[in-house]
């Protein structure tokens, strides 16, 4: 099993700023990609790229992928979120009422995409995994949503306002999970530049502390070890065989998975049967 503390001590701070993530507490104003931009400019990058847009008000989770990590950004995309916010019921509602909108607002629902978005505005399912109200101030209401990534917070609000006849609208909305990466975890704007500083100046602590290898895929998808002697095969493009892998593994038909030789990332890879072609490319980390 990969420890990624020790991989990533093991990694010199090039390694982990050409194949990283950093997770940016983003602030309200800016949008997602002018952070990601900002990002990028700071630390003299070819490019970056986030994990999944959030509105310029909204606050919170953004990771956003370092160099070559930009090619992992599709793996984590439809991970799940979580979300805490404040609406505004827009007339006053029995406590009862509300709650039970809120589970007929649980699980999969239909949901049409704003007038701004910048995808087809059709008609998509997606699962809120939970949806409560953490408190109450009058009208306002704090609560927290768990949802498929892919669900637009500020819609499911307008929609439960329609669903009780009196409407609503959101006040406030932070991100404090995607997927994998949490709040708790996350590294505001000013503190980013501060490590960025200290780097110039020949410190590379505090910004090695922030940055995440990019082998934190694993923690999505299961690992798989291959024999170190067929590795270069593979990566010149060879699908992987069973007789590759360093033992027998467990696994479903067209599952994700993280091809590793030792302790070097090999790259992402689906499984296409459980005969002689194991498993075929979605994503391989070429050396430089």
């Amino acid at each position: 099993m990969i420890d990624l503390e020790k991989l990533k001590q093991q990694k010199s701070i090039k390694e982990l700023l050409e194949f990283g993530i950093i997770n940016i507490d983003k602030p309200s104003g800016p949008t997602s990609f002018d952070v990601s931009e900002f990002v990028m400019k700071t630390l003299g990058l070819r490019k970056t790229s986030h994990f999944g847009t959030l509105d310029p008000k909204v606050t919170g989770v953004l990771p956003i992928a370092l160099n070559r990590a930009c090619k992992l950004t599709g793996f984590f995309l439809g991970e799940d979120k979580e979300y805490v916010g404040i609406m505004r019921i827009h007339e006053p509602v029995p406590d009862e009422e509300l709650e039970k909108a809120i589970k007929d607002f649980t699980g999969k629902i239909k949901q049409l995409p704003p007038v701004k978005s910048r995808v087809a505005r059709v008609v998509r399912e997606r699962e809120i995994k939970s949806f409560e109200i953490l408190e109450k101030d009058g009208q306002n209401f704090l609560f927290r949503v768990e949802c498929q990534g892919g669900t637009y917070i500020r819609k499911l609000v307008h929609d439960l306002g329609g669903h009780l006849n009196v409407g609503a609208h959101m006040l406030e909305l932070r991100r404090i999970r995607a997927g994998i990466f949490k709040e708790e975890k996350s590294c505001n704007l000013y503190d980013f530049e501060k490590a960025v500083g200290e780097y110039k100046k020949g410190n590379e602590e505090l910004l090695r502390k922030i940055i995440s290898p990019g082998e934190i895929i694993i923690e999505l998808y299961q690992e798989i070890q291959i024999n170190p002697d067929s590795a270069e095969r593979i990566l010149r493009g060879q699908p992987i065989y069973k007789k590759n892998l360093v033992k027998e593994e467990k696994v479903k038909k067209d599952e994700k998975i993280c091809i590793f030789s030792d302790s070097r990332f090999i790259g992402v890879y689906w499984v296409v049967s459980e005969d002689r072609i194991f498993a075929k490319p979605e994503f391989v980390f070429q050396p430089i």
